[in-house]
């Protein structure tokens, strides 16, 4: 039988410091191999009782796709935002629906993810979502041109605080995007991709969404697009929004 109030302590420093989920068998590696090493069913337990008195505290213990980690709540994000003053990055809508629809249908190419939206995708969206290690290249289509098929990743699932790909809200649930992860309360715009859109039950975007890819045709080479399709832009990332962060 272990010391369990030391390995409480360890646990609990570990993840308050690591600043990234950690899993059971990384907290077992802290104990090292001697005798006094804690059994598994012991971390767990231990996990179970710092969840519980973490109960009504402004932080909590959250478990996500690589492990456990401690965070602010999110009631406490009015308040603990005001540490940054950056703003909360805004995310478009092409990029929320593009990430959707690799969220939901992955794998997936690029030109599923055209014919289902009607548009072209931006080459600056597919890279962000690349950057943010959100989305992961798995393989290649074997069709000619062998077209890369893009599917989520564990950082994904862990900045959306998910456990796993099921604990995605069914798609006759969503209303819009912010439902996915309102912890974040983030800057997003206020139309957002519907299950329909997501789907490809609809075949073409509302007119607003027309008139605004009209904007940018004259802007783009047309030669260099598909028939009907027109591209669209993203701006760079931007800094993390600081709630849901663990803390340090």
């Amino acid at each position: 039988m272990s010391d369990m109030k030391l390995v409480r302590q360890v646990v609990e420093a570990a993840l308050l410091v690591a600043g990234r989920p950690l899993s059971i068998d990384q907290l077992l590696h802290l104990f090292g191999d001697d005798d006094g090493r804690p059994a598994r069913d012991e971390i767990k337990a231990t996990l179970e009782d710092l969840e519980t008195d973490y109960a009504d505290k402004g932080y909590e213990l959250k478990q996500v796709a690589s492990g456990y980690r401690m965070q602010v709540r999110e009631e406490m994000a009015p308040w603990v935002s005001r540490l940054w003053e950056e703003k909360p990055p805004k995310y478009s809508r092409a990029l929320l629906e593009t990430l959707s629809i690799i969220a939901y249908r992955q794998p997936i190419t690029r030109g599923d993810i055209e014919n289902i939206r009607g548009v072209a995708v931006s080459s600056n969206i597919i890279r962000s979502l690349l950057e943010r290690e959100w989305v992961r290249v798995v393989g290649h289509r074997d069709v000619p041109g062998k077209p890369a098929l893009y599917a989520t990743t564990r950082l994904f699932l862990d900045y959306f605080n998910l456990q796993k790909l099921a604990d995605l809200p069914p798609l006759n649930e969503i209303r819009d995007l912010a439902d996915i992860n309102p912890e974040l309360a983030l800057e997003v715009e206020q139309s957002m991709v519907s299950e329909e859109e997501i789907e490809g039950e609809i075949e073409t975007l509302d007119q607003e969404d027309i008139d605004n890819d009209e904007e940018t045709r004259d802007e783009i080479p047309q030669e260099n697009l598909p028939e009907g399709q027109v591209s669209e832009e993203e701006p760079s990332a931007h800094k993390e929004p600081p709630q849901g962060q663990p803390i340090h």
